[in-house]
C-alpha cells in the first residue's frame, strides 16, 4: 500500500462494507451513505490500489484475487482500530451496535426467541443481522470478519477460531404414527427399509447420521432432501418417511399432528451446540457482553 500518511482511511471502511456486500447500494445502506459516494470512493480505491478490486458479474461485484487477499487483513486491522478507539466498557441500554450472526435453522429456534427479547429489554439500540450457511461457510465467514459469532455443530473446526459448547442435544426420529409397529418404534432392518428425509443445506455434505450408519457398514436412502426444517414434519405425515433430526428443534406438539417420536434403533453421538468467534474480538465489550448473556441462557436451563 502507499504512504498510509497520504491515504484516507474512510476509504478502507467502504472497501469492507464493499467486500462484505458486494453490491453498491447495499454497501452504501450498510455505511449510511449515498450510493454515488460509495461508487466515487470506489474508484478512488482502484486508483490507490491499483486494482479493479470488484468487478461487476450479473446484478453483483465479484472481488479479484487482489481484493479476496486483502480482505481478511483488512477486516482485523480496522477491527483492532475499532476497539482501540471504542470506550472502555459496554452499555448495552444505551450504545448502538449491529451485531451479525451467522446459525442455521435449528440455531434459530434455540436461540433466536430467547436473544431477541433480551437485546428489547437490555440492549434496545442494537440489532441483529442473521444469515445462514453452511458449517464450512461459517467458519470462512468468521476467518474473513464477515459476521461477529456463528452457532451450531463444528465437529471439524481448527485451532484458529475460539469456541464455547452451549449444550448438547440428541437426535430422535420422527415418523408418521398409523405406519409404525404398536410399540412405537424400529428396529435398525425396519428403519434402514424405509425412506429418510433429510435435512441439510447441501445433500452433498456428510452429517453425523451417515457417517455412523457407514461406519455400522449400513446405507439409508435418502428420498428427500430440504433446506429448512420446518415444512419436514408436515410432509412426512401420512407417509412412511423417517425423519432423523436433533430433538430441541421440533415443537412440543408434535405428536399432536399423528406423528411419532421415537429412539433412532443405533447410538448417534450427541449434537453439540457450539459459539464460535475469531480470537481477535475477545476483547472487544460489547462482544464479549453478547457471548456471555447467550451463554447465560443456557447455564439457566
Amino acid at each position: 500500500m502507499n504512504n498510509l500518511a497520504g491515504i484516507d482511511l474512510n476509504l478502507l471502511t467502504v472497501l469492507e462494507a464493499l467486500l462484505a456486500e458486494r453490491h453498491v447500494s447495499r454497501a452504501a445502506l450498510r455505511l449510511n451513505k449515498s450510493q454515488p459516494a460509495v461508487s466515487h470512493a470506489l474508484a478512488r480505491l482502484r486508483l490507490l490500489l491499483d486494482d479493479p478490486l470488484l468487478t461487476r458479474q450479473g446484478g453483483s461485484l465479484r472481488p479479484t484475487a487482489r481484493a479476496l487477499e486483502i480482505q481478511p487483513h483488512l477486516s482485523e486491522a480496522l477491527d483492532r482500530m475499532r476497539h482501540l478507539l471504542a470506550p472502555a466498557g459496554f452499555d448495552p441500554s444505551s450504545e448502538q451496535r449491529t451485531f451479525r450472526l451467522a446459525m442455521s435453522d435449528y440455531g434459530t429456534v434455540v436461540l433466536l426467541s430467547k436473544l431477541v427479547p433480551l437485546l428489547q429489554a437490555e440492549a434496545p439500540r442494537c440489532n441483529l443481522l442473521v444469515t445462514q450457511a453452511s458449517r464450512e461457510a461459517m467458519a470462512a465467514q468468521i476467518l474473513d470478519g464477515e459476521i461477529d459469532i456463528a452457532f451450531g455443530v463444528f465437529p471439524d473446526l481448527g485451532e484458529q477460531l475460539a469456541r464455547v459448547l452451549l449444550f448438547e442435544d440428541r437426535y430422535v426420529c420422527l415418523a408418521d404414527g398409523a405406519g409404525l409397529p404398536p410399540s412405537g418404534g424400529l428396529d435398525l432392518a425396519s428403519y434402514l427399509a424405509r425412506p429418510h428425509a433429510l435435512v441439510a443445506l447441501r445433500a452433498d455434505v456428510e452429517n453425523e447420521i451417515d457417517r455412523t450408519l457407514a461406519a455400522l457398514g449400513h446405507k439409508r436412502r435418502i428420498c428427500l432432501t430440504l433446506s429448512h426444517w420446518g415444512v419436514a414434519p408436515r410432509l412426512i405425515a401420512g407417509t412412511d418417511i423417517i425423519l432423523t433430526v436433533a430433538l430441541g428443534i421440533l415443537p412440543p406438539s408434535i405428536e399432536a399432528d399423528g406423528l411419532c417420536l421415537f429412539e433412532p434403533p443405533f447410538a448417534l453421538p450427541a449434537v453439540p451446540f457450539t459459539q464460535i468467534w475469531h480470537p481477535r474480538r475477545q476483547g472487544d465489550p460489547a462482544h464479549q457482553w453478547l457471548r456471555e448473556r447467550i451463554a447465560g441462557f443456557f447455564r439457566e436451563e
